[in-house]
């Protein structure tokens, strides 16, 4: 005789840019392996190859910076208000939100205070390593549990006294191999972000790149992976751009230009991090508004880069900058390819960064988010 049917877990869940939508669908896919799924919220592409239907357009979210945040400030808090109502109103099993931070706090706090018992994770900690240490003690009253990308982020949270803290590894552990070797030869990656703003301060400082490494004997062309919903925008850029680029959309896309990359030029962000676990050499660099430059400068932000942050030295070149400095990018690739030494001190680095994203810290070993999230779905 059959037992009881088991109910699905009911999970809602909320990303606010690609490289969050990517860590909810790798979160979707191993609780299946466990469990029936019913899917609610906020996600792109990969969200909802999942069977996710948005409840509005994840890009809404993605934005950066004051200069982009204020325009969009009164939207931004009517979609917040939004996405606490249906939470509350349907009460799911659990809720995870995926980075978006100062989105998901407003919003795990309006759920707080309405209906508690709805366990809220925030899954990706907020940079509170890198400024402001006080907001870990601001998270905690909100949400339950923070699922942690970063190896070091569970011990530094429990220091600053933020909420129960565990090490989930990362998506792009397993999405991105490290390769044996560079080749001598290859195009080089141009990634200027994915936000709107990011587009718009990047894409011209890159443009003058491109141009200018053109001609060197290690460079064969130039490659922008970029999220299907913003290629059409990009290509039509680019094509204005005295240098052929290959706009590269999709996940198999995205793969097989890392895998011919000699080298990359990124934003500060996820894509560091994934492009040291893919073993390809890389310079950062990030063009901020005054907003976001005052608060590096009160905080004494160390590092921007992900790769020098959990080293915690400085293994990939920073070039942050308030004006686009092209000739400062330029001579940073420019070393990367020429010295050999440079790119293997980068490629020894990434090594050892692999090692631990796959097993954690000391202490702080790599837990399944998967079991987490069923935790809280167990107690209830």
């Amino acid at each position: 005789m059959a037992g009881p049917a088991v109910a699905p877990l009911r999970l809602y869940i909320l990303a606010g840019e690609p490289s969050g939508d990517r860590i909810g669908a790798d979160l979707v896919r191993r609780l299946r392996a466990h469990a029936d799924v019913e899917l609610s919220g906020v996600g792109g592409e990969a969200l909802q190859e999942c069977g996710l239907r948005s409840q509005f357009e994840m890009s809404e979210l993605s934005v950066m910076g004051w200069a982009d945040v204020l325009p969009r400030l009164p939207k931004l808090l009517w979609r917040a208000r939004q996405v606490a109502r249906a939470i509350v109103k349907t009460r799911p099993d659990v809720v995870v939100l995926v980075d978006a931070q100062v989105f998901s706090a407003i919003v795990a706090r309006q759920v707080h205070r309405v209906a508690p018992q709805i366990p809220v994770l925030l899954c990706v900690a907020p940079a509170v390593w890198a400024w402001k240490p006080e907001r870990a003690k601001a998270l905690t009253p909100h949400f339950t549990e923070v699922l942690a990308v970063l190896p070091f982020e569970p011990a530094f949270m429990r220091q600053a006294g933020g909420p129960e803290t565990v090490y989930i590894g990362h998506p792009a552990t397993a999405a991105f191999a490290q390769r044996e070797a560079v080749p001598a030869r290859g195009p080089v990656l141009l990634l200027p972000g994915s936000r709107e703003g990011e587009l718009r301060r990047h894409l011209p400082l890159m443009r003058i790149v491109a141009e200018r490494l053109r001609g060197h004997s290690r460079i064969t062309g130039f490659a922008l992976p970029t999220p299907g919903r913003l290629a059409e925008r990009v290509r039509r850029e680019v094509s204005a751009w005295p240098v052929p680029v290959e706009v590269v959309t999709g996940e198999a896309g995205r793969a097989e230009a890392l895998s011919r990359a000699v080298a990359g030029v990124a934003v500060t962000g996820t894509v560091t991090l994934e492009l040291a676990l893919a073993g390809i050499p890389m310079v950062t660099t990030y063009v901020a508004d005054k907003g976001q430059a005052k608060r590096w400068l009160k905080y004494k932000v160390k590092y921007a880069a992900l790769p020098n942050a959990i080293l915690d030295a400085p293994l990939v070149p920073e070039v942050l900058q308030l004006e686009a400095d092209p000739d400062a990018v330029l001579r940073e690739v420019t070393t990367l390819l020429d010295e050999p030494a440079a790119m293997a001190a980068q490629l020894a680095g990434f090594a050892h960064i692999r090692r631990l994203m796959e097993e954690g810290a000391a202490g702080e070993p790599r837990v399944d988010p998967a079991q987490r999230v069923l935790r809280h779905w167990k107690k209830k």
